[in-house]
C-alpha cells in the first residue's frame, strides 16, 4: 500500500507533507499570523456545534450536488485558490485542476499561480480566479481581461490582503518566493532531495500572471507578506470593487468578507457571492472564524447572495455543519494543499475522495439524502 493510500484524512496528509517538504515550504503552508489563534480557531469552532441525526429515513441513495457561482457541481465544497503551488509539488495547479475535474467541482486559480492559464484552460472543470488588486492597474486589468478571454467561470476579488499578515513562521524559516537557500535552510533542502531536484531540474519557477509586468516573486525573492504590503494597493475601496465588477462583467465574488455590514454592502453592489474567510488565519490574528460568523451573515443576506464558508474545513461533518447554518457551499486550501505536497494529482484526488466518502456516510447517519435538506434544525449549540 502506498503512503497516499494510508492517508485517511487531512491530518494524515499533513503528517506526510511534513516529511515530504523542506521545512520552509511546509511551514509556509502550515503557518499563519502572530500566535496563530485564529488559525486554530477556524477548525476548533466546529467542535462547539453538534449534529442531531434522524433515523429510519431510507438513505440508500445520496446526492451531494449543489449549485454555486452559477454552476452545478457534484460536491458541496470546492478547492480554494492558493498561491505558489509548484513549490509544494512540481505538478502544481495542474494537479489540482485535474483532480477537481474528476469530481466536477470548482478549483481556484490564484493571481500568484505557478501554471499558465493556457494550460489550466484545457481542464474541463469550473474555475474561479482569485484577483489581487495591484498598485499597477495595468497588471490588475490584464488579469481580468485574460480571465475573460479564457472563459473563467467566476472572479473572486480578495479583499482581506490590504497589507501582509505577520507570518512569523516565514520570518523564522526565511521563506521567500522563489525559495532562498540560507545557512539555516540548507540542510532541510539537502535532506529532501526529491523536492530539491524537482525544483532545480524541472521547468523554471514562474508566476505567469505577473512575470510580464513585475519581477517580484518570480526573479526577485520576496516573502508573500512583503508582496502584499508592497505590491497591492492599500487604497482599494468599494468603488474599486464596483469598477472591477464592471470590467469583469461576469459572476463576481468577494473573498474575505467577515462582517454582516460588508456582506450587506456586497449585496448592494451586485456581487453574486461572498467567501466568508479570514485567509486561513494568515492575516488578522484574533479575528473570529468563518464558521463563527456565519450566523449573523446568513441572517443578514441569505437568499440574496451565495455564501461560501471558507477555512478550517477538516472533516465532512464540518461541511454539513456550515451548510446547516446557511452556507451554500464550503471551500478550503489546506484541505488539499497537504495532499498536493504529499503526492501531486494522486494526493489531491485521494483527499477529495476521503471527504466525499465522509460526507456520504455522514449524510446517511444524519438521515438525509440531499444537501438541500440541511438546516439549523439539524444543529444544537
Amino acid at each position: 500500500m502506498s503512503k497516499i493510500n494510508k492517508c485517511h484524512n487531512i491530518k494524515d496528509f499533513r503528517e506526510l507533507a511534513k516529511t515530504s517538504l523542506p521545512s520552509p515550504i511546509f511551514h509556509y503552508i502550515d503557518g499563519a499570523a502572530d500566535d496563530e489563534i485564529t488559525y486554530k480557531r477556524n477548525t476548533k469552532a466546529f467542535d462547539e456545534c453538534y449534529l442531531v441525526p434522524k433515523v429510519l429515513r431510507s438513505v440508500e441513495n445520496i446526492n451531494l450536488g449543489t449549485k454555486i457561482l452559477g454552476k452545478k457541481i457534484d460536491l458541496p465544497f470546492f478547492l480554494s485558490p492558493t498561491a505558489l503551488q509548484r513549490l509544494f509539488h512540481h505538478q502544481g495547479e495542474l494537479a489540482v485542476a485535474k483532480a477537481a475535474e474528476k469530481f466536477n467541482t470548482f478549483f481556484g486559480i490564484s493571481s500568484l499561480s505557478t501554471v499558465s492559464i493556457e494550460a489550466i484552460e484545457k481542464i474541463n472543470a469550473p474555475k474561479i480566479f482569485q484577483l489581487y488588486f495591484h498598485k499597477d492597474r495595468g497588471l490588475t486589468n490584464s488579469m481580468i481581461d485574460k480571465c475573460k478571454s479564457y472563459n473563467i467561470d467566476a472572479l473572486a476579488l480578495t479583499v482581506d490582503t490590504i497589507t501582509g499578515g505577520n507570518r512569523e513562521r516565514d520570518l523564522k524559516t526565511g521563506f521567500t518566493s522563489p525559495p532562498k537557500i540560507t545557512l539555516k535552510s540548507f540542510l532541510s533542502f539537502l535532506f529532501h532531495p526529491k523536492w530539491t531536484l524537482n525544483f532545480l531540474l524541472r521547468k523554471k519557477f514562474d508566476l505567469p500572471f505577473l512575470s510580464e509586468f513585475v519581477k517580484e516573486g518570480t526573479d526577485i525573492r520576496i516573502s508573500v507578506s512583503d508582496y502584499f504590503s508592497n505590491m497591492l494597493d492599500q487604497n482599494m475601496n468599494w468603488e474599486d470593487a464596483i469598477e472591477i465588477k464592471k470590467r469583469w462583467n461576469g459572476v463576481f465574488c468577494l473573498k474575505g468578507i467577515m462582517s454582516k455590514e460588508d456582506a450587506i454592502k456586497a449585496v448592494d453592489i451586485g456581487a453574486d457571492a461572498i467567501m466568508v474567510s479570514n485567509h486561513g488565519g494568515r492575516q488578522l490574528d484574533g479575528s473570529r472564524s468563518p464558521f463563527d460568523q456565519l450566523d449573523e451573515i446568513v441572517d443578514a443576506v441569505a437568499g440574496k447572495i451565495d455564501i461560501i464558508c471558507d477555512g478550517g474545513i477538516r472533516r465532512g461533518t464540518h461541511i454539513l455543519k456550515a451548510i446547516s447554518k446557511g452556507a451554500n457551499a464550503c471551500s478550503g486550501g489546506r484541505l488539499y494543499l497537504y495532499a498536493l505536497a504529499s503526492g501531486g494529482e494522486e494526493g489531491v484526488t485521494q483527499s477529495i475522495n476521503n471527504l466525499k466518502s465522509e460526507l456520504t456516510r455522514d449524510m446517511k447517519l444524519m438521515g438525509l439524502t440531499k444537501i438541500s435538506q440541511l438546516s439549523k434544525d439539524n444543529l444544537r449549540f
